[in-house]
């Protein structure tokens, strides 16, 4: 049975994404920070992990692309979750009884709008909105009210005082599935890579990097800049590339790999949105 660790508990997104991703012959390791996870990968106390990466309001999660690069993790998959929050509180409670709103603060960002109606509601940011709705079930917290998957209301006795109170209804996070090892993906299930670079800082570097990548018919579908902290005003470039032929990849992969001052494949996997 694989231990796969998630950001959260029983309830959370993360969850929904491990009993979607996997089959159902896994156990949780419930982590409350994306710090945890990672170490619980590293110490070896779970086998994969699953990680928030990128949210279509919030956009980039910076510090866990650092969290990869740093730990020398691998990506072996990837996971695109629609996004649905719903407000939850103890049964036969009207809104206008809420005091207090906790939840994580992504969740918190992503329905800023529909508490703008509500101003009486304090908000407060908090470590996991699984992990909310489970401590107003088990405290018998009145007033106080999660924002969290539905699951969350069924599993924590709970009951939804309104659905889907994201501001954009089209909302979705994309999750990798991380690993310490190298994936044992075989080349005819590979269409995507995640790849990380530094450049020399002179003129015209990046473009011609990404020069390459259209030379090679590589699809570049996310690029992010993260600073290096040891050496200010210098920048690592995380990207993700799409392809149809594996062919293409590997020979845009060794030209980069030349002209990159640091070159490292984070991970070569399956589109999760094909």
């Amino acid at each position: 049975m694989k231990k796969i660790a998630i950001q959260g508990i029983e309830g959370s997104n993360h969850h929904i994404v491990a009993t979607q991703f996997f089959d159902n012959n896994i156990s949780l390791k419930e982590c409350l920070s994306f710090d945890v996870l990672v170490d619980s990968l590293v110490n070896n106390e779970s086998d994969q992990a699953i990680m928030a990466i990128e949210n279509t309001i919030a956009g980039s999660i910076i510090p866990n692309y650092a969290l990869i690069d740093k730990n020398n993790l691998h990506i072996s998959g990837e996971y695109y979750l629609p996004i649905h929050h719903h407000l939850m509180a103890l049964p036969n409670q009207d809104i206008s009884e809420i005091k207090e709103v906790c939840s994580h603060p992504m969740a918190l960002l992503q329905c800023k709008e529909f508490f703008k109606q509500h101003k009486h509601i304090k908000l407060v940011e908090d470590v996991d909105t699984a992990e909310i709705a489970k401590r107003i079930s088990e405290k018998k917290l009145s007033g106080v009210a999660a924002i969290a998957p539905k699951i969350a209301a069924d599993i924590f006795e709970l009951e939804v005082i309104e659905d889907e109170i994201q501001t954009i209804k089209n909302n979705a996070t994309r999750f990798v599935i991380l690993q310490t090892s190298q994936p044992e993906n075989g080349i005819d299930s590979i269409n995507k890579a995640s790849l990380k670079f530094e450049l020399d800082h002179k003129r015209g570097s990046l473009a011609a990097i990404l020069n390459v990548m259209s030379d090679c018919k590589l699809n570049l579908t996310k690029i992010q800049s993260l600073p290096k902290i040891e050496t200010p005003w210098k920048y690592a470039f995380f990207v993700d590339v799409t392809f149809d032929a594996y062919e293409d990849y590997k020979k845009a992969k060794a030209i980069i790999e030349i002209m990159a001052t640091d070159f490292k494949i984070l991970g070569e996997y399956k589109n999760g949105r094909s």
